[in-house]
């Protein structure tokens, strides 16, 4: 099988690509880090193509699919993101909306290309990674956790429509609590609770893709969070996401 892996230079799309690898799955891997996917490249026991493109651009996006459109592409999954902490009156507009064109345009529209390939070929997996912060609304990180709604959101959606067209497609959300890559450097906070190891998150999230679960929670910690949330009131939530992100605070 050959899977598209963005956001593959670190993290757990990185890890995601060293599982696959082993089960000697062909890479295209998607990064704007030319050096560290060349390096992946060399390390890596199976076929690996890199293509270095920013995807908070919509014309790189769309690049990406007329490059990869012929591929044969049997594993989509949606990795790239980026988050960004503080106030919504005191963020920057310009990274908040990069931000949205990372972690929103940039997977509608590859989500939308390869289904619609995967459908005429009646196989393929699509999986998008989100967040558990996509459960609930997040007082400084509001911007962030509302691009990881549409993502969960529109990816359950579309799991149904396969499953009512009984089509092949499978479609799969990860949404994991914290994990230990460079996001929080990124956002610039720092883990209110111990994080999972992005390996283990990577490897639980490819053998639930595989198994055609829609909804991917890694930890028993987070699903609790997930199956408790719906017991409470949203004000509550509310006070609860505000006091997570106060601590992440360096």
């Amino acid at each position: 099988m050959k899977a598209l892996i963005t956001g593959a230079s670190s993290g757990i799309g990185l890890d995601m690509a060293k599982y696959l690898a082993t089960m000697k799955c062909e890479l295209i891997l998607v990064a704007r880090d030319k050096e560290k996917l060349e390096k992946i490249q060399e390390s890596l026991p199976t076929k690996v193509t890199i293509i270095v493109a920013d995807l908070s651009n919509e014309q790189k996006v769309k690049e990406l699919y007329v490059l990869t459109k012929n591929e044969k592409i049997d594993i989509l999954i949606n990795n790239a993101g980026f988050g960004v902490f503080g106030y919504f009156t005191e963020t920057d507009i310009n990274k908040e909306l990069e931000m949205i064109d990372t972690n929103i345009r940039a997977v509608h529209l590859l989500t939308k290309f390869f289904v619609k390939d995967m459908e005429k070929n009646n196989f393929g997996y699509i999986l998008n990674v989100a967040s558990s912060a996509a459960f609930q609304p997040g007082p400084l990180m509001a911007t962030y956790y509302a691009t990881k709604s549409y993502v969960y959101q529109l990816t359950e959606a579309l799991y149904y429509e396969q499953k009512k067209k009984n089509t092949n497609v499978h479609i799969s959300v990860l949404c994991p609590g914290p994990v230990d890559t460079n996001f929080n450097n990124v956002a610039g906070v720092k883990f209110g609770v111990k994080p999972l190891k992005s390996s283990y998150v990577a490897k639980y999230a490819i053998d639930k893709m595989f198994k055609n679960k829609m909804l991917i929670i890694p930890g028993f910690t987070m699903k609790c969070a997930k199956f408790f949330g719906r017991f409470v009131s949203d004000k509550f939530m509310l006070r609860l996401a505000y006091r997570i992100q106060k601590k992440k605070i360096n």
